[in-house]
């Protein structure tokens, strides 16, 4: 739960493990994430009692399809990280039309040409947050905001939209992948009242809907123009907010001229909220390489204290790419390489090289998102995992040159939903109220030299290590 404050109390987890049937399929159990929002939501009222709201945030892009009649999942959710598209992807882009494997669309047609070839049975699309909001409203509400609808795929690319443009789903997308309109939820404003979660007790009002990476932007108070928070976990994605009109390069369906890509943030009393999105690959799962693959660490807290055993890494550089570099190369084919190491190297050097890697990749986005958004960015925020890491702060304050302020609280998502969720019942009246509760904890400030030239030197050697997929682009 959201308090006034901004801060989180009576919070709940259920992990759910996803399943790999193959190599590149990423599969999720529908019926499983059903029973853990009901558990969790529950658990979460029991212990405080009364809400004013309920909010939803969730993984973008990861997609379901039920019966409309009896709610069951027809087959498995695919995640976001669900690869098995890909060959179709690249198969549109002879078409014009340019998707990503990591977006809804291929996905939904995947599993309607699975599980109803004919497109004679009464189905229902979702990302997660639909999938939850049904299952909060025993099947009433079929719906989902901006935030995840920009990331489907299918939205209309023509054209640019304005900060109070309705939004529509693409009728000429749905008719090439035999997508049935009625499969598709209804799209509805990030903060606002949506309908009864009437199985909840009490049936408190669902009233903000939101995706995980906008809903750190806003939980972090990135409210106004300009603000930018990056988010560190198994990858990182960099977020600026940019207002109420599209970035420079366009709406949907496109990149800047320097990888990253637009979003809507949120959507609020009519208006939209972009942004531009900055996406790195590798950032924490390069630590937990070093744990479970390389044995350098027994686990990735232990890497602060490892590094801290050395004031530099002595001119080793570490190129975190192992699957590849996202923003601003979207290089498929890049790999991660240790150089510069020596007869002295050890492995506080090698551990600190990693730190230092990921944070240099940030700058990486930093630098892509700044020059298409055309904003400069005063500060960074910085959420998730590997900020609890002192060493890997302090080099990303460094490799930036900007103070990095830290989270006030790990899980922002949560934080971000419920602000969207607390504006529409009144318990903020306005994004300065967000902004004056969001204060960061922490805030570091740049101390040594930001050592880009050596690292770019470094990038270059990583590149195009498997020219096959480096000539992928999605």
């Amino acid at each position: 739960m959201v308090r006034p404050d901004g801060s989180l109390t009576a919070k709940r987890q259920v992990d759910l493990a996803p399943q790999h049937p193959f190599p590149g399929l990423v599969e999720l159990d529908g019926a499983a994430i059903a029973s853990a929002v009901l558990e969790a939501a529950r658990a979460c009222l029991a212990d405080v009692g009364h809400v004013a709201g309920v909010a939803v945030t969730n993984q973008r892009g990861s997609t379901i399809v039920w019966d409309a009649a009896t709610g069951e999942p027809v087959g498995p959710a695919l995640s976001w990280q669900d690869l098995r598209t890909a060959g179709t992807c690249l198969e549109l882009q002879a078409e014009g039309l340019r998707l990503a494997p990591n977006e809804s669309a291929t996905k939904l047609a995947w599993l309607l040409d699975t599980y109803d070839p004919e497109r004679n049975r009464d189905l229902r699309f979702g990302t997660l947050d639909t999938w939850a909001v049904w299952q909060l409203t025993d099947g009433r509400a079929h719906v989902t905001d901006p935030s995840n609808a920009g990331v489907s795929g299918l939205l209309p690319t023509e054209g640019v939209l304005s900060g109070t443009d309705e939004l529509a789903w693409d009728l000429a997308r749905l008719e090439r992948f035999r997508i049935p309109p009625s499969c598709m939820p209804a799209l509805v404003a990030s903060s606002g009242a949506v309908a009864e979660a009437s199985a909840l007790e009490g049936s408190p009002v669902i009233c903000g809907i939101v995706g995980d990476q906008q809903a750190s932007l806003i939980g972090q108070g990135c409210v106004r123009t300009g603000d930018a928070k990056a988010t560190f976990g198994t990858g990182a994605f960099l977020d600026i907010n940019i207002g109420g009109e599209p970035p420079p390069f366009g709406a949907f369906g496109k990149s800047g001229d320097h990888g990253c890509f637009p979003i809507i943030a949120w959507r609020r009393e009519g208006n939209l909220t972009w942004g531009v999105e900055a996406i790195m690959l590798s950032a924490g799962s390069a630590l937990s390489w070093l744990v479970d693959d390389v044995g350098l660490l027994s686990s990735a807290a232990e890497s602060a204290e490892v590094a801290g055993r050395c004031s530099d890494t002595g001119d080793v550089m570490f190129v975190p790419a192992l699957v590849g570099l996202g923003t601003p190369n979207w290089d498929f084919g890049a790999r991660s390489l240790f150089i510069g190491m020596s007869a002295g190297t050890g492995r506080p050097e090698l551990v600190r090289a990693v730190l230092r890697g990921v944070a240099q990749r940030g700058a990486d986005l930093l630098e892509a998102a700044e020059a298409d958004a055309g904003q400069k960015v005063a500060h960074l925020r910085a959420d998730g995992g590997m900020t609890a890491n002192p060493v890997f702060v302090q080099e990303l304050a460094d490799a930036c040159q900007r103070p990095v302020e830290l989270s006030a609280e790990l899980e922002t998502t949560s934080v971000g939903a419920g602000f969207l969720g607390g504006l529409a019942t009144g318990i903020w009246a306005g994004y300065e109220d967000i902004a004056a509760v969001a204060k960061p904890r922490t805030v570091v400030e740049p101390s040594g030299d930001d050592r880009r030239a050596r690292w770019k030197e470094a990038l270059s050697r990583s590149e195009r290590w498997i020219p096959e997929l480096s000539a992928l682009k999605f």
